[in-house]
C-alpha cells in the first residue's frame, strides 16, 4: 500500500511540522512537487543549494522557533551533511534537534546505478556511526505515523537529529497543480546537440551528473563516434572544478565543462578557484533550466542568479548569457577566438525525452575511455 503526499503531510502537521528543506531526490520526487505548490500556502519549503545549507537553515529554524524541521535529501547527500551534522547540530555540540528524511538510494538487493551501490550500502553503517536515531518508513498509512511521531519525539527527547528512512514506492504518485511554462526557444538536449557539433575532435569535454550526461552518450551513438567524455554519474556539483584541473594539465587542449544550474549552485565556490588561476582553455557551459531536472524538475535557484556576473565577479576573463539558437551557434562561431575561462549560460527548458537512456559502459570503462582521448 502506498499513501499519498497529502496524507504524508497530514501526519508531519499532527507533529507541528510544517518547515521543509534541502536538496530533492528522486525517490521521493512526488513529495518534491506536493512541496512545492503548497508553499507558503500551508508550509514553508526551504529550497537550499546544497545539503549542508539544509541542515544550516533547519538549525536556524529550530533556534528562533522552538520547532522541529525536515530536512530532505538522498542518501548520497547524506555523506556532505557530516560536517554540520557533528559540528553543529550534534548533541556534543549545540544539540540542535533536526528530522532527516532520506531517500534510500542503491538498496541493497535492488537495480541502481552505480554512483548509489556504496552509500546504498553503508548508509544505515553511516547513521549508526554518527549516533543518529532511524526507522525506514513501512509502506501503510498507520506504520508510517507511528515511526514519524516517534522520530520527532525522540528528536525533541534527545535534542538532536534523527531519521526517518525512505525506500522507493512509499508515496503515491502526485500531479503538479501548477502548469509548466515554456520561456525558451530551446530544451537543455537542443542547446548541447549544437555546442557537441561544433566542438572539435580534440576538445575535452567533462559533463555533469543527470541528463545532461546521458544525453551527450546519445549523441555519440548517433553519431558513431567513439565515447570519448567523462561523465559523471554522481558527484553533484564537482564537474566544473574536475574539468578546470584538466585544464591546468592539459594546456593545448580545449576543455569544456557541461555543467547544470542546480549543480553550479551546489559548489558555487568552485567558480572563485577557477577565476584566480584563469587557465584560458577551459570554457564553462551552464545549461539553466532553472530546475533539478533528473529528480522530477523541482525549481533551483536559478531564476534569482546572474551567473553570468557572478563568474566575471570569481575573475572569469568573459561570459555571457543566450536564450535562442541564433545567439548560440553566433557565439559558438567565435568560441575560437575566446580567451578562458570563460562562462556560457545557456538558458533553456526543463525536461527531457521520455526514451532518454542510460549510458551501457561502466564507470571504470568510461574512464579508460577517456584517459585515451585526453593523452591521444
Amino acid at each position: 500500500m502506498v499513501i499519498t503526499c497529502e496524507q504524508l503531510f497530514e501526519i508531519f502537521k499532527k507533529n507541528n511540522i510544517d518547515f521543509f528543506t534541502g536538496v530533492p531526490d528522486s525517490t521521493f520526487k512526488d513529495w518534491m512537487t506536493f512541496l512545492a505548490d503548497n508553499h507558503e500556502k500551508r508550509l514553508t519549503n526551504r529550497i537550499a543549494p546544497s545539503e549542508c545549507e539544509a541542515i544550516a537553515f533547519a538549525s536556524g529554524y529550530n533556534l528562533s522557533t522552538g520547532k522541529i524541521p525536515v530536512v530532505y535529501m538522498q542518501n548520497s547527500g547524506l555523506g556532505k551533511t557530516i560536517n554540520p551534522l557533528t559540528s553543529l547540530a550534534d548533541k556534543e555540540v549545540y544539540s540542535i534537534p533536526l528530522l532527516l528524511m532520506i531517500g534510500w538510494r542503491g538498496e541493497p538487493g535492488k537495480n541502481d546505478e552505480p554512483q548509489h551501490k556504496k552509500m546504498g550500502r553503508i548508509m544505515l553503517p553511516l547513521l549508526d556511526i554518527l549516533e543518529i536515531p532511524y526507522q525506514i518508513l513501512p509502506q501503510d498509512l498507520s506504520g508510517i505515523e507511528k515511526i514519524i511521531t516517534e522520530m520527532t519525539q525522540k528528536a525533541r527527547e534527545i535534542s538532536a537529529p534523527t531519521a526517518i528512512i525512505i525506500k522507493s514506492g512509499t508515496l503515491e504518485k502526485y500531479q503538479s497543480i501548477k502548469q509548466k511554462i515554456n520561456k525558451y526557444e530551446m530544451t537543455r538536449e537542443d542547446a548541447l546537440l549544437l555546442i557537441a557539433d561544433f566542438l572539435k575532435e580534440k576538445d575535452i569535454i567533462v559533463s555533469t551528473t543527470g541528463k545532461c550526461s546521458r544525453e551527450l552518450y546519445e549523441y555519440r551513438l548517433r553519431k558513431g563516434q567513439s565515447q570519448r567524455d567523462f561523465l559523471q554519474v554522481g558527484s553533484m556539483g564537482c564537474c566544473a572544478s574536475q574539468a578546470f584541473e584538466i585544464a591546468c594539465q592539459k594546456k593545448d587542449r580545449r576543455v569544456f565543462a557541461f555543467d547544470g544550474d542546480g549543480a553550479v549552485l551546489m559548489q558555487l565556490g568552485s567558480l572563485s578557484a577557477i577565476g584566480n588561476y584563469k587557465p584560458s582553455n577551459f570554457y564553462h557551459i551552464v545549461f539553466d533550466n532553472e530546475s533539478h531536472d533528473s529528480t522530477g524538475g523541482q525549481p533551483s535557484l536559478s531564476s534569482n542568479v546572474n551567473l553570468q556576473r557572478v563568474a566575471l565577479a570569481c575573475g572569469y576573463e568573459g561570459s555571457l548569457q543566450v536564450d535562442n539558437k541564433y545567439d548560440l551557434i553566433e557565439t559558438l562561431k567565435v568560441l575560437d577566438k575566446i580567451k578562458g575561462p570563460y562562462m556560457l549560460v545557456v538558458k533553456c527548458n526543463p525536461g527531457s525525452r521520455q526514451d532518454l537512456g542510460r549510458p551501457k559502459s561502466t564507470p571504470k570503462e568510461n574512464k579508460e575511455a577517456f584517459i585515451k582521448h585526453i593523452n591521444s
